[in-house]
């Protein structure tokens, strides 16, 4: 530990390395740091992609806190649970790079860390994503069915790009020597001071009703989308909401809860952006508009879920909840592939992934099985 120490220390040319922590500290230190940049870039930046982040903190909360995280109405419980294990997974992901490849790692200029920031960003990310939580040690599929990878690559990305720090923070406080790294790691951190600032700034402006203009080549598509979605939805809400009341399997009810929040938080956002983006209220769907939207379902069908007994509600549930599912799917995948704004582009494509998790997961699918689907969701084309 002491011989690596001392060689990243000599390599700057500067200082004494007794002074200098080891790289086991200054790497939980760091951690510190990159998990609490990346927390609140995650919760400014989410609503400019379309997320709702306290559905995605509980989302995360039930990696380990399992189903009774879930609820229609995210909790404060459920919300700290999900941004303390995301902190723990950044600052022990901090611990890997510089503690127990140190020896390496510490050696490194902070510019060089910059370029490595994606990389390590990509093989941190898919190591949750397609193994730690799915299959081992977690096992709770959840998470990767319900969000695309890109989502956690870009979490994990903020909280690389903190990496070039290193050189600084491995010195005590005020006694770190005037080299190079060290102050390119000074304006690097007045550069993350000033990201933070800039997208604390545009989420109180966006919070005032003022978010960024629509940047659209077909702006009547994009205003159609958002109607038909938010009443799709509205329908997908009032009937999570009947299955998390009177489904018989706990898991199910659970799943009902989280499928009523998400849709819930999705169409806080469509409401909020159409609101800042035209003058017009948004107009109701016609029936006709309802009738012609895939997998909304009729009055008889709705009925029927209301109406099942309590030994096959189950089974009628799933059945009618996967079929308005793959309907939200394929206009999901029609905004994905069209030329409107790159928010609700992006927004219709994690919609697309959640709503075929959700239906694997109300078939049980887990393991293997659950990251393969997974895996085909976001590249699938449902056209």
């Amino acid at each position: 530990m002491h011989q690596g120490r001392d060689e990243a220390v000599r390599l700057m040319g500067e200082g004494d390395a007794k002074e200098a922590k080891s790289n086991w500290l200054a790497a939980a230190q760091l951690g510190l740091v990159s998990s609490t940049f990346s927390t609140l870039i995650s919760q400014l930046a989410a609503a400019q992609l379309g997320r709702d982040a306290a559905v995605d903190w509980m989302t995360v909360a039930a990696i380990p806190g399992r189903d009774v995280m879930l609820s229609a109405a995210p909790s404060y419980q459920a919300i700290a649970l999900g941004i303390a294990f995301h902190q723990w997974a950044d600052f022990s992901w901090a611990l890997v790079f510089f503690g127990l490849f140190g020896r390496w790692t510490s050696r490194l200029a902070p510019g060089t860390l910059f370029w490595l920031a994606i990389p390590w960003a990509v093989f941190t990310s898919a190591t949750e994503w397609f193994v730690l939580v799915p299959l081992f040690p977690f096992f709770q599929p959840i998470f990767t069915l319900q969000q695309p990878y890109w989502i956690g690559f870009l979490v994990h990305l903020s909280s690389a790009s903190i990496y070039p720090l290193f050189a600084w923070l491995r010195w005590p406080l005020g006694r770190a020597p005037p080299t190079p790294a060290v102050r390119f790691a000074k304006r690097w951190a007045a550069g993350a001071l000033l990201v933070l600032a800039t997208l604390g700034l545009v989420a109180m402006v966006e919070r005032l009703g003022w978010p960024p203009p629509i940047l659209s080549r077909d702006v009547a598509s994009d205003q159609r989308y958002m109607r038909h979605m938010v009443t799709h939805h509205e329908q997908g809400i009032e009937l999570a909401r009947v299955g998390q009341q009177r489904a018989q399997d706990p898991r199910l009810r659970a799943l009902a809860a989280l499928m009523a929040a998400s849709q819930v938080g999705e169409n806080r956002i469509f409401e909020h952006w159409w609101r800042g983006w035209f003058s017009e209220p948004m107009a109701v769907c016609t029936g006709e508009e309802r009738a012609a939207m895939p997998g909304y379902l009729t009055p008889a069908q709705m009925a029927d879920v209301r109406n099942a007994v309590d030994g096959e509600f189950d089974a009628v549930f799933i059945r009618l909840m996967s079929l308005h599912h793959a309907g939200a799917v394929q206009m999901a995948d029609s905004q994905w592939h069209s030329s409107g704004d790159p928010r609700l582009r992006l927004m219709a494509h994690a919609i697309r992934h959640e709503q075929q998790g959700e239906i694997a997961l109300m078939k049980n699918v887990s393991g293997i099985e659950a990251v393969r689907q997974a895996t085909r969701s976001m590249l699938a084309n449902n056209l």
